[in-house]
Parts: structure tokens; C-alpha cells; sequence
């Protein structure tokens, strides 16, 4: 085993050549905030593997990485579902109860053997993966927290630190509070500070990052200059989890002045809702980065991956929250002001092209969604994180 389980490696050694793995309990979402930091790493010479869901083991591959399943699937089947009504309660018990009792316990075990396989120095985990956390700990591995949570607010300690109490107690291990464990080393958020929750302030271990955005490639086929643009996407866990919302919402846009960009996920056919007007581009999907370039305003689920795209180009939003954090993120953006929150049950598709209309004509919300982008640009960018991480190897 290298590093601090193991036989001891000096400075010189860690900073010149180090392994590490990255870890993440979840799909997309928990995948994409881990990426810039992984790339940084690599253009510094170190040797990068993720491991993570198997369903996600060929999109870490497609991105240029070796990746490793572990733990369940946590995704879905992919089958279409009805849309439920909001309920907080319950969205607590399924981290609570799914994220940590059931999942950290397989991913623990799962991550301790590939750890003693692959050998790793360091393990950079997603703030979820509670069990590749208790993996380093029962190893003597440094690890880093990459927040992939917006808001702050489902992963807190009066939620999870007991259920995670548990998990640890099975592998020998004292209890921690006020999640110890996933601050002790180095938390980076690729979240400007001012969207977490106040209740739930940053760690001071924690440390901002911002990663460049690519610039405009050639202008598509749906864009028209002179017309803003609106993005409408439900990410690609809760979009087949949304009855009857995609047929609303694109009832609603019908009626709004604006190109209208509509992706429904790779597990929907495009062709069953029907025609659609001219102004309206729908299709399965296509990369969020070569989107929002061109956009004036995103109609969105709020998951913390949308969210930050959003918020990195300064654009103002409607939220439809469905589950997990988005109902925490659209707390913060109607108290920021960045743009409004629709109730998913009840929006109709005329409160849909209100609400579109109104952040698209309103100066104030994109005003407050620009405040926001400057405060992530200001933040230094993954290169200079780099030598944080080797820090944690001295």
C-alpha cells in the first residue's frame, strides 16, 4: 500500500509522481464538479482513475479517464415514472437512508479493495461518498471533498451524522459529528460561496475554484442573432421522472419570444411530443457547455450541475424542483433573486411562459445571476488547487 498505510514516500516524491482516485456516489451531478480538478492533476504529470456507479464507468471512460465500478447503481432503470409532489421529508430520508445506511457500507468496501489493488496516494471524493471516505480513513489515505451540493443544505449534520455514525461504527471506526470526516483535509466548492445556505457556512478547510469557460464554437443551426435564447433541460436523472412536465413545459414556450433550446435526455424519444413550432430545438441532448454561450435565460429542474452552468454565464432562471437538492437551490435563487421557482405539480403552461417571459424582459434577475458569475470567475482556477492536493501528501 503507498502512502501514509504504507511504506513512507517523501515530499520530493509525492509532488514529482502522485496516484489518486477520484470517488463519487452518484450520476452526472456528482461526476462533472470532479472533472476540472482531475484534469489539472493530470496536466501536472500525476496518475488519474475514477471510480464510481458501473452505469457511469463508460462516460468517466468517454472523458478520457480510467474508471473502476463500485458500489450500486444508484441511477435508475431509466423507466418512466410519474411526477410526484414535492416533499422534503422524504428527499431527506433517501439521502439519508439510500446515500449513507445502504450505500456508503458497499461503496466502503468496494473502494478498499480497489485501493489495495490500484494503490493510490490521495482520494478526491464528491461530498456524498460518505463510504470512499470511511475507505481512507480505515487505510490512512488523505483525502479531499469536491462540494457537488449547491445550497448546502441536504447533506448536513443533523441529518446524516448518525446514520454515518453507523457505517463507521461497522468498520471499527469512533464517531464523528458535524461531518468531521468530510472536512478535515481540503473541501473545494466550485459553488460561489454566496449561493451556500448561511445556516450552513463553509468549512475553513474549504477553498474556491472556478475552471475557464471554453469560448463560443460555431454558431448553431437554432441560434438567431438578434433573439435571445432560452435552454430548457431536466437533467438525466429526474427527466424520466417527470410525467407530464416536458408536454407543459414545452406548451408554455410555444408562446414565448424567444429560440428555445429543449433537450429531453438520451432515454426519451424527442418525436412523441409531436411537431413543434420553429422556434423551438428539441432534441435528446446536447453538451450543456455548448449551449449556455448562447443563451439569455435557462428553464431548468435546478440540480447543482444546471445551476452552476447558469450562475457561470450569468444567466437568469426558472426553476421547477422536483427532488434531491433542487428545492434548497430554489431557496437561494428566489432569495438571491436570480430568477423564480415554479411549483412542479401545479404550473401551468402559461405560468411557465410567464415566468420565462418575465427573467427574460426583468434586467433585475440578470443582474443578480452577473454578480454572482463574477464572484466564480474571481476564484482561482484547477491548476492552482494542484498543489494544494500535494499538499496533503507531506
Amino acid at each position: 500500500m503507498r502512502g501514509n498505510a504504507g511504506k513512507t514516500v517523501g515530499p520530493a516524491d509525492r509532488v514529482a509522481h502522485v496516484r489518486v482516485l477520484f470517488t463519487f456516489a452518484g450520476g452526472n451531478g456528482h461526476f462533472r464538479p470532479l472533472l476540472p480538478i482531475a484534469r489539472a492533476l493530470a496536466d501536472a504529470g500525476h496518475t488519474i482513475a475514477f471510480t464510481g456507479e458501473p452505469l457511469m464507468v463508460p462516460i468517466v471512460e468517454a472523458a478520457g479517464f480510467a474508471a473502476f465500478p463500485s458500489g450500486p447503481n444508484l441511477g435508475g432503470d431509466g423507466a418512466r415514472r410519474p411526477l410526484l409532489p414535492v416533499d422534503r421529508d422524504r428527499e431527506d430520508a433517501d439521502l439519508r437512508d439510500g446515500f449513507v445506511r445502504r450505500t456508503a457500507p458497499r461503496r466502503a468496501k468496494d473502494v478498499i479493495a480497489l485501493c489495495e489493488d490500484w494503490e493510490p496516494d490521495l482520494l478526491v471524493c464528491d461530498e456524498a461518498d460518505h463510504g470512499a471516505m470511511i475507505a481512507a480513513e480505515r487505510l490512512g489515505l488523505p483525502h479531499a471533498t469536491v462540494l457537488v451540493i449547491a445550497a448546502g443544505v441536504l447533506i448536513r449534520p443533523e441529518l446524516v451524522d448518525d446514520a454515518l455514525n453507523e457505517v463507521r461504527a461497522d468498520h471499527g471506526l469512533p464517531p464523528q459529528r458535524n461531518l468531521e470526516m468530510a472536512y478535515r483535509h481540503l473541501v473545494l466548492s466550485p459553488f460561489p460561496s454566496s449561493l451556500r445556505d448561511p445556516r450552513f457556512p463553509l468549512p475553513p478547510t474549504a477553498r474556491p475554484f472556478h475552471s475557464p469557460l471554453p469560448g463560443r464554437g460555431p454558431a448553431p443551426d437554432w441560434h438567431a442573432e438578434g433573439r435571445p435564447t432560452v435552454y430548457f433541460t431536466l437533467g438525466t436523472i429526474f427527466n424520466t421522472e417527470s410525467g407530464d412536465l416536458f408536454a407543459r413545459a414545452l406548451a408554455g414556450l410555444r408562446d414565448v419570444d424567444a429560440a428555445c433550446v429543449v433537450t429531453v435526455g438520451n432515454l426519451i424519444d424527442p418525436a412523441e411530443f409531436g411537431p413543434q413550432p420553429g422556434h423551438i430545438h428539441l432534441t435528446r441532448y446536447l453538451p450543456q457547455d455548448d449551449v449556455l454561450p448562447y443563451c439569455d435565460a435557462v428553464l431548468t429542474h435546478g440540480g447543482s450541475g444546471s445551476l452552476l452552468g447558469a450562475i457561470a454565464h450569468g444567466l437568469p432562471m426558472v426553476l421547477l424542483p422536483m427532488g434531491a437538492d433542487q428545492p434548497h437551490n430554489g431557496d437561494r435563487v428566489t432569495e438571491l433573486g436570480l430568477g423564480t421557482v415554479l411549483d412542479v405539480a401545479d404550473a401551468t403552461p402559461q405560468d411557465i411562459r410567464d415566468a420565462v417571459s418575465a427573467v427574460l424582459r426583468e434586467t433585475s434577475y440578470r443582474e443578480a445571476a452577473g454578480r454572482l458569475r463574477d464572484e466564480v470567475i474571481a476564484y482561482p482556477p484547477p491548476e492552482k488547487i494542484v498543489p494544494l492536493l500535494e499538499g496533503l501528501l507531506r
